[in-house]
This record gives C-alpha cells, sequence and structure tokens, in this order.
C-alpha cells in the first residue's frame, strides 16, 4: 500500500487525537526510527520490553539529557504502551546521539518538576504545546553512588 492511501485509510479509521495518535504509531515513528538516535538527530530511540508479550520495542522519543539522566515529555500523557512498558520494567535502553544509556528508576513528572531540569529551549516549547507529564529516566552508571558523569555512553 503506498503512503498516501495508508496515510488516508488511517485518517478514515479514527477521528481527532485518535487519528494523530494512528498516524504517529502507523506512519511517523517507522520512518523516524530509520534516522532517530544518530549523531545528528534530535531524535532518540527508546528500546524497551513489552510487559505482557516480551517482545523488544523500539519507539522514537525526544530525550533532553540532564544531570544524571533523560527528561522525554510525554505529549499523549503516561498511559500510553510505551510508557506502561518502561514503567512495568523497571529499565530501558536511550539511543541518542550516536551513544547508548541503560537507563532505570523511570519516574513520572509534572511540567513544574521537569521543565527546570531541561533545555530553556525545549521548556518553552513544550510548555507552549501544553504538554503537562513527563518520563524521568536515571542513566544506570553501574555502579551504586557512582557520578552520572563518570559513565560514558555504552556503545552496544
Amino acid at each position: 500500500m503506498a503512503i498516501k492511501d495508508r496515510v488516508l485509510a488511517t485518517v478514515r479509521q479514527h477521528s481527532g487525537k485518535d487519528a494523530l495518535r494512528s498516524f504517529t504509531k502507523h506512519i511517523l515513528n517507522p520512518a523516524m526510527l530509520r534516522i532517530a538516535g544518530r549523531r545528528f538527530c534530535y531524535a532518540a530511540v527508546l528500546r524497551h520490553t513489552g510487559r505482557r508479550s516480551g517482545a523488544e520495542y523500539a519507539t522514537p522519543v525526544v530525550a533532553d539529557r540532564t544531570e544524571d539522566g533523560f527528561v522525554i515529555p510525554l505529549p499523549y500523557g503516561p498511559r500510553t504502551d510505551w510508557v506502561r512498558n518502561v514503567r512495568a520494567a523497571g529499565h530501558a535502553t536511550v539511543e541518542t546521539k550516536g551513544d547508548s544509556y541503560r537507563v532505570t528508576a523511570p519516574e513520572i513528572l509534572d511540567a513544574a518538576a521537569a521543565l527546570p531540569q531541561v533545555r530553556p529551549s525545549h521548556a518553552r516549547g513544550w510548555r507552549r504545546l501544553g504538554i503537562e507529564r513527563y518520563l524521568k529516566l536515571t542513566i544506570d552508571t553501574g555502579e551504586p553512588g557512582a557520578a552520572p558523569e563518570e559513565q560514558p555512553g555504552q556503545h552496544d
């Protein structure tokens, strides 16, 4: 099926926000996965395990680096499958800028807690978009008490 036909079929099957979610999941995400996580791409790849199936998944996200990990905006809220998978497993892998990081301790934050941790340009944009929830992930240094700066990206 041609991309144009897939887009039209997706829009016809859903309305409003559901159409956008379906378009993102079935059209945009597969296209983004081709470039996400690479050195010059703004998007990262979040690799996680299905909470029921045990299958491995890859989801393109915007992951803003913080002092000890990453903050990821949740424009569709905290109940999406990938967020629920990461929270159930308690860990995932973030691939960004050519590096790979094992992350743990998933935590849902509100905007007041998340936005001060990210770049001001991202905070402004996400505030304008009305994003209210964020996923905070901590880089697993492999050493209790080790500072995040001591653990460079792990190349898998």
